[in-house]
This record gives structure tokens, C-alpha cells and sequence, in this order.
């Protein structure tokens, strides 16, 4: 077995404001490797020079698409609808040479069978792109649901994944760990982690390394671990992270000022800190710059 590369960690975008050089100097700052972002985020759409500046930082990037009019999918929407979506942002990604593509699409609205459907027309325009592609597992999404990913994996062999662990303990109201069914399922297919830590009643703690949170940090990181294991087992480089604490509602505020019990950049920067210093598949050796 060859020796295992460090994982690559990327500095989200999400909630960030202001143009892509000083999110590439904050990102460098912090220690990561590259970016994550939406591919229609303000910094890259309300900049002509953004794709340019990406493309001369030669940073790795990671890019997000969402298919359905928004992060919660519009029920009226068909599984067509979505593909063309799909398929349209993807040739858009093309050009920014990513490092990775994660997806989020379909809807779980839909029954199961039109979801197994969906996942295999959208994996096969995956593959055709000719890009790195993984669909992630997040709420109101095909993969939203715990209890039912093995039988879609099942269905679509090649679908790889971005795991969000997070959106599955809301759902399922429990921590995900290491020994359940389909985080077991899931174990072969992980290429990209939002590293986010939930909880059994919401997507985000109010801050990981508080003692409180204790408990839900080492069941994410449990689960982080096989993933990163599994990956060196079969020959492919670990896991790369995304530190994935954000805005909209996931970090809790304080009654009437309605100010954030904690800072997201110190946040997202600590958890990347600590992840470089967890047993993940290479990780021991890497330090932060």
C-alpha cells in the first residue's frame, strides 16, 4: 500500500464578503489549501476578473453547485429540470479546472424509485463532464436521508460523495457514528467532508471544541477517521475537508441582538488547525502554516 498524501483543506466561502483576493489572503492566512465556493457566488459573478484571478492563483478549488432554484429545492420542479441545471453548471465548472465538484441535487420529496432514477442520469453527466464530481448528503436532498443511501448506492455504483454528517443527525435525530448501517454504507465512497459539527436537534453546534459539544466532535471525527481509512485501504488519497460552520440560520444567535454566540472565521480556522492534527490519513505530520 502506498503512503497515505495529507488531506487538503479548503477555506468555504459561505457567508464570506468581499472580493476573491482577500479571500485567497485569509485563506493563506489560515493555513488551507485552497478555496470552496459556490459557482455562482457574489465574488466570482460580480467580478469579471474573478475566473482569471482563480485560474492565476493556482490554488485548488472546490466547487459548489446546487440544482432545484436554491439550497432548499423547489417542490414544482421535475427531476429534468434539475439535470439541465446540472449539466448547464457543470460545463460552467469546466473552465476553473477544479480540484473537486460536490452536488447538491434532486429532492426528497420524490419517491424513492424516481430518486434512484434521478441519482443515475445525474451520475452519468457527472462522468461525462469529465470532472471530479461527488453529491453530497444534505437535507431536503436524494441523500438528505440516512435510513435509505444503501439502497441508492446500491443502485448507482459509481456516485461518489461529500459527506455532511451534520444535515443526517437533524434528520435522523442522533449523532451519526462510525457503526451504523449507512455511515457503513457510505464508508467506500467518501472523496470530500464538510468538516461541520451538528447535533441531534441542529446542523451546527454553537462551537466545536466547546466541552459541551464534546460528545458530537468525537462522533464526527469517528466517522471522519473511516472515511480517511477506508480511502488509504483501497489506494486513493484521503478525504479532502472543508471546515463548513456557517450563517443562514445554522449559527445560533443570541435572543433579541440577534448576534452570533461565535465568530465564524475563528471557527472554521480552528477546526482546520485541528483537523491537521488528528490521525487522518497522513495528517500527523502537517503542520499549519
Amino acid at each position: 500500500m502506498r503512503s497515505p498524501v495529507p488531506s487538503l483543506l479548503f477555506f468555504s466561502l459561505w457567508g464570506f464578503e468581499g472580493p476573491l483576493t482577500t479571500a485567497l489572503e485569509t485563506a493563506e492566512r489560515g493555513g488551507f489549501d485552497g478555496l470552496e465556493l459556490n459557482i455562482h457566488h457574489p465574488s466570482l459573478v460580480g467580478d469579471p476578473d474573478g475566473p482569471d484571478c482563480l485560474q492565476a492563483c493556482g490554488i485548488p478549488l472546490v466547487l459548489e453547485v446546487v440544482t432545484g432554484g436554491g439550497y432548499v429545492p423547489e417542490l414544482a420542479l421535475t427531476p429534468a429540470q434539475h439535470l439541465a441545471e446540472l449539466g448547464a453548471q457543470l460545463n460552467r465548472c469546466a473552465d476553473l479546472r477544479p480540484h473537486r465538484v460536490t452536488v447538491l441535487t434532486g429532492s426528497d420529496a420524490w419517491p424513492l424509485e424516481r430518486q434512484r432514477d434521478f441519482l443515475a442520469e445525474a451520475e452519468a453527466l457527472a462522468t461525462a463532464s469529465g470532472l471530479p464530481v461527488s453529491f453530497e448528503t444534505h437535507r431536503s436532498r436524494c441523500l438528505g436521508m440516512p435510513w435509505t443511501i444503501a439502497a441508492l448506492l446500491e443502485a448507482v455504483p459509481g456516485l461518489r460523495l461529500t459527506a455532511d454528517l451534520s444535515h443526517w443527525c437533524v434528520v435522523a435525530e442522533r449523532l451519526m457514528t462510525p457503526g451504523l448501517e449507512p455511515v457503513q454504507a457510505m464508508a467506500d465512497r467518501v472523496d470530500h467532508i464538510h468538516a461541520r459539527v451538528g447535533h441531534a436537534q441542529g446542523p451546527q453546534v454553537s462551537h466545536p471544541f466547546a466541552p459541551e459539544h464534546a460528545e458530537a466532535l468525537a462522533a464526527h471525527l469517528a466517522c471522519w477517521q473511516l472515511f480517511a481509512e477506508r480511502a488509504v485501504q483501497r489506494g486513493a488519497p484521503p478525504p479532502s475537508f472543508t471546515p463548513e460552520f456557517g450563517p443562514d440560520g445554522y449559527l445560533p444567535t443570541l435572543p433579541f441582538t440577534d448576534r452570533p454566540v461565535a465568530d465564524l472565521l475563528t471557527i472554521n480556522t480552528a477546526m482546520a488547525h485541528w483537523l491537521r492534527s488528528q490521525p487522518l490519513a497522513g495528517n500527523s505530520d502537517r503542520v499549519c502554516s
